[in-house]
């Protein structure tokens, strides 16, 4: 009989979870893991049958005040043996030892009738476009490299939009691999930024927070022009109708949605500002 073990993941271990994310087409970055693990180190979880492992999970929390799972994923020969179960059992449980206040998850809407089976609710959707890379960024002044601006400052801007602190996560992918990031500085206050990087397929933008659509299309089109080779990809909150302007505006079309749901009370979130989720894995 096959003895299923779930624990907490190694560093290492990590890459196997953005392997199976890459897997199931959810075109993670090629250096996330890194930043994934500094974010929260005991909040990824791997499951092994047979000490070959079959299946992982992540519940990360930030500061005590916001949780995310993520990594929700089998390999197909494991499923419907009620692993998936234990699974979100273990990350649920993790947070709520925790006293996380607020659980979230970015869902694939194939599984949203087993996230409504654990309690999850629907707050609203998510939808991922592609579109060309490349292009000519913008000559704004108001526009910056990411690395000039004051880290507290970029920190504070952060929390405002994401709804918890992550500075251990932010050193890490703000500064990404192959990648690069963009601030948005008006009237000398830092009040938007963007971050491009490398993925399985392409170049993904993300986050983009800005304070209004003209801010956005300059980050955007700065951060696109930072895009070397293949398309480019940006995450949209489907309740911010000047982000899916946006996208629709440069060509960009859907290739995938998700629904972001939470356990108990909801984020409140400034959708308006948000143009670019971070990640569908960590939030």
């Amino acid at each position: 009989m096959d003895t299923l073990v779930i624990r907490t993941m190694t560093r290492a271990e990590v890459d196997f979870a953005v392997d199976m994310a890459a897997h199931e087409g959810w075109n993670p970055g090629l250096y996330d893991a890194e930043c994934f693990h500094a974010a929260d180190p005991d909040g990824f979880f791997i499951a092994l049958v047979d000490d070959a492992p079959v299946g992982c999970v992540s519940a990360v929390q930030y500061g005590g005040v916001f949780g995310f799972l993520g990594f929700y994923v089998l390999l197909p020969a494991h499923r419907g043996k009620g692993y998936g179960l234990q699974l979100c059992t273990v990350a649920i449980d993790r947070l709520k030892r925790l006293q996380v206040p607020i659980i979230a998850a970015d869902g694939v809407l194939a599984m949203l009738p087993k996230y409504e089976a654990y309690g999850f609710t629907r707050a609203y959707g998510n939808i991922r476009h592609e579109g060309p890379a490349g292009g000519t960024a913008p000559g704004d002044p108001r526009l910056r490299p990411l690395r000039e601006v004051d880290p507290q400052a970029l920190l504070a801007l952060d929390a405002a939009h994401f709804g918890a602190w992550r500075e251990a996560f932010l050193r890490c992918w703000t500064n990404p691999a192959h990648g690069e990031g963009l601030a948005w500085v008006e009237d000398g206050r830092l009040t938007g930024y963007g971050v491009v990087r490398p993925c399985v397929r392409g170049w993904k933008i993300g986050p983009l927070f800005a304070p209004h659509p003209e801010a956005a299309e300059a980050l955007y089109l700065g951060l696109r022009a930072l895009a070397c080779g293949g398309p480019v990809y940006l995450d949209t909150p489907v309740p911010n109708a000047a982000a899916l302007a946006l996208a629709a505006r440069h060509g960009m079309r859907p290739v995938f949605e998700t629904a972001r749901i939470h356990l108990g009370p909801p984020q409140i979130l400034p959708l308006e500002r948000i143009y670019g989720v971070t990640s569908f894995e960590l939030g």
